[in-house]
């Protein structure tokens, strides 16, 4: 790894949408850019937290990241999650790095607010991160993950789009398992372009004959409250009014081609437990005013279900050395991502927000969101071409990375021994995971033959 021109020199913490993106950028303004990258993969919420039925958007998301991280200013280093394989105040304050920019994301899910839940994670309760990871995986000639069983009449605690994917794959799954046992076999992208109420009637079924309870969600506000498509900053009633219109007609259109349920109004506040396991939930009604549940006191539901699936969000891992307000990291600056403590630090992307919907759309106009998130969603029926929804997160990182290259020009260059000494170690963590410099060589060794 010879001593590049540049004398600046950038750590990227995550080599995801927002990791490559801001590789890229850097790279760009000339700036060397050094990913860590926990995973063998490149690919982030692309490859484990986008459902595995977006073929087309995948593979498009996938070389969009592999284009920036062969650029020759960045230097790849997978397997290397920085708080276990390398700590991250000697990251920042002994390598050398003239800055790092973490851009990591939010894969922890925020817990579910009732006291105790998480004792019976795996006994009833699965969070929405490790479900959708298995989803996408388990079919993986090699996978080695943890195995979940998917159960009918699921119940699903949150609202938004990532909800709506974990309600699909559980009604995929059960579906296509009641139909194994009358003898018919049905493809997972089949049922999810087709819809199931097509897909059963080419059978001769219908959903009363297959005799499932199916999927529920459960949403602490309206319908129409659901973030599918949001209203512009400053937009008035009437705009406001056709935007909560399109929530509601894209919602009924997935409740109708996937067959789940929506219980709106309802927030959950205790536990239903037999033995070691949670076979349900308490949930009390609310009324929204301003924009926010209020519980209705007295009004309360007990709901039993063999699965609970929380899908409330995303937020970014614990780090040792990071200070926390709550769930998400302490800012001294949000916009650019400046942390407490740490004067060379920056972040980007959603372990800024705190958000892990790689699809969340900004689009202002009406007619334009809904129809992009209705194909997003699989609810045209059109496969030619897939939409490539606006991520906040390459945004973010666009603009991010474009701030950081700027304060690194105002920094003293490292000195040539220094630089050689920082890239060294680098060339010494790749050659510990076994990756020799050839970015694409690299992918193309560590992907599963059967993802290929």
């Amino acid at each position: 790894m010879p001593s590049p021109a540049s004398r600046h020199v950038v750590a990227v913490v995550g080599g995801a949408t927002a990791g490559a993106e801001a590789a890229g950028i850097l790279a760009e303004h000339g700036v060397v850019a050094v990913v860590f990258e926990q995973n063998p993969r490149p690919y982030g919420k692309i490859e484990d937290g986008l459902p595995r039925w977006h073929v087309k958007l995948r593979r498009k998301e996938y070389e969009t990241i592999n284009e920036r991280l062969a650029r020759p200013l960045v230097h790849f280093v997978p397997r290397t999650k920085i708080g276990r394989d390398l700590d991250f105040r000697e990251l920042v304050r002994d390598w050398g790095f003239t800055a790092v920019l973490l851009a990591h994301g939010a894969w922890r899910d925020r817990p579910l607010p009732i006291e105790g839940a998480d004792a019976f994670v795996g006994r009833g309760l699965l969070y929405q991160n490790p479900f959708i990871y298995w989803f996408n995986h388990y079919t993986e000639r090699d996978y080695a993950g943890p195995r979940y069983e998917v159960a009918d009449g699921a119940v699903v605690v949150g609202g938004g789009l990532a909800s709506i994917d974990v309600l699909k794959a559980l009604q995929i799954e059960t579906v296509r398992h009641a139909l194994a046992a009358r003898g018919i076999v049905e493809d997972m992208l089949h049922l999810e372009h087709e819809g199931i109420p097509a897909v059963l009637a080419a059978h001769g079924l219908d959903w009363a004959r297959l005799g499932l309870a199916g999927a529920t969600l459960f949403y602490r506000r309206r319908l129409e409250d659901m973030p599918l498509a949001d209203a512009p900053e400053g937009a008035d009633d009437a705009r406001r009014a056709k935007f909560e219109s399109v929530r509601r007609k894209i919602l009924e259109k997935a409740m109708q081609k996937y067959s789940f349920r929506v219980r709106p109004q309802m927030v959950p506040v205790g536990l239903l437990t037999e033995g070691d396991r949670l076979v349900g939930l308490r949930f009390q009604r609310t009324r929204v005013e301003g924009g926010r549940a209020v519980p209705t006191p007295g009004e309360f539901e007990d709901v039993r279900a063999p699965l609970v699936v929380s899908s409330i969000g995303s937020i970014p891992e614990e780090m040792p050395g990071i200070a926390q307000d709550g769930v998400l990291y302490r800012w001294l600056d949000p916009h650019l991502g400046r942390l407490e403590g740490y004067d060379t630090v920056f972040s980007t992307g959603n372990v800024v927000t705190g958000k892990g919907n790689i699809a969340e759309s900004r689009r202002h106009s009406i007619e334009v969101t809904g129809h992009l998130v209705e194909r997003f969603l699989g609810l045209d029926g059109d496969q030619a071409a897939e939409p490539t929804p606006p991520d906040p997160a390459a945004e973010a990182a666009r603009s991010a990375a474009t701030k950081v290259a700027t304060w690194v020009r105002g920094r003293p260059p490292l000195a040539p021994d220094a630089l050689d000494r920082l890239l060294a170690r680098v060339r010494a963590r790749q050659q510990a995971v076994g990756y020799e410099g050839d970015y694409r060589g690299w992918i193309a060794r560590v992907t599963p033959p059967d993802l290929a």
